[in-house]
């Protein structure tokens, strides 16, 4: 009996040594709420690498995309608050669809934990080459020269482009046509293809074609010159003041993640965005890093749902 006592003993001490390796090494999940190679997964893949590497356990990225970012951010709320699952998401599902919609399958300050900003995204106002505005300047003077509306396409109804064709339109004193499609590929092509006058969207998502000369950037819907494209002027530079947008991206995880937890990830996140590599590929990218506290990005959510929430309440936006 002694010897089985000593035996089942040395077993519990050997189990209990193994936990803690068991669970350092569980995988860490970024949910991405949209499809494989949109922004918003392209910046998850760039730093999942070496986010792994500063949280010493493997972390792959989870594409869940649908429901305008509901889908994912179920994903999170099932999820064990253990700091293992992570959302990495733009701003529009945590500070446009609380105000855009009336019922939503999560409530921001209840089911969410700020981890950390991770990119700035502002809005590049482009056009296809052909088009004969040279910069936003002379795109304003000639859409006043319009009997009709100028038409400018948009991701969707409620998006970031959308709201920033809606602030545009206020500054300059333009009548815009918004056209609304379910994605920014067929918007891009779109504009490319001369249908629609322009659109604004994320510089990730457009970098490569202005690059090689298939979108022409126009202006910089933001506070100060995009590092991607130091020769493209913003629009208050050009004379057109009050179009600020950011689709900026950031982490989040469960409400019931314990504050330490969240602190070693914040930390971790800021260590990855610190690293050249790591830095280089997300600025060439056309994303710009900028990692924050959980209490600056806490900041940065309710600051833009009020922003965005009283443009869509004067505007009397509505999904379709």
């Amino acid at each position: 009996m002694r010897k089985t006592l000593i035996a089942l003993a040395g077993a519990v001490l050997s189990l209990s040594a193994v936990a803690p390796a068991t669970a350092q090494t569980k995988a860490t999940r970024i949910i991405v709420a949209f499809t494989p190679g949109g922004p918003v997964d392209i910046v998850a893949r760039t730093i999942s690498e070496q986010l792994g590497r500063e949280l010493n356990r493997q972390v792959v990225v989870d594409n869940k995309p649908g429901a305008n970012g509901a889908i994912g951010a179920q994903e999170l709320i099932r999820s064990e608050a253990d700091g293992t699952t992570l959302w990495l998401t733009s701003v529009g599902a945590v500070a446009i669809n609380p105000v855009l919609y009336d019922k939503l399958a999560y409530d921001v300050q209840r089911d969410f934990a700020p981890v950390s900003l991770v990119v700035n995204n502002e809005e590049l106002l482009a056009s296809a080459p052909t088009y004969p505005a040279r910069d936003a300047a002379e795109f304003v003077a000639l859409a006043m020269k319009r009997t009709e509306p100028t038409p400018m396409a948009s991701s969707g109804i409620g998006s970031i482009p959308h709201l920033a064709i809606e602030q545009f339109g206020d500054a300059a004193g333009l009548r815009l046509l918004h056209v609304p499609y379910k994605g920014a590929a067929q918007a891009i092509a779109d504009v490319m293809g001369g249908q629609v006058a322009a659109w604004f969207g994320d510089v990730p998502g457009m970098i490569t074609l202005v690059r090689a000369g298939k979108l022409k950037p126009l202006g910089m819907a933001a506070k100060r010159r995009h590092p991607a494209l130091p020769d493209v002027p913003t629009l208050e530079e050009q004379g057109i003041r009050g179009v600020d947008t950011n689709n900026w991206y950031a982490l989040f995880v469960s409400s019931k993640t314990p504050p330490a937890v969240i602190d070693s990830l914040n930390q971790a996140v800021r260590r990855t965005l610190a690293t050249a590599a790591v830095r280089e590929r997300l600025i060439g990218l056309g994303a710009d890093p900028a990692p924050s506290s959980p209490a600056e990005l806490a900041s940065l959510v309710a600051a833009d749902t009020e922003k965005w929430g009283k443009l869509i309440r004067a505007k009397n936006i509505r999904p379709d």
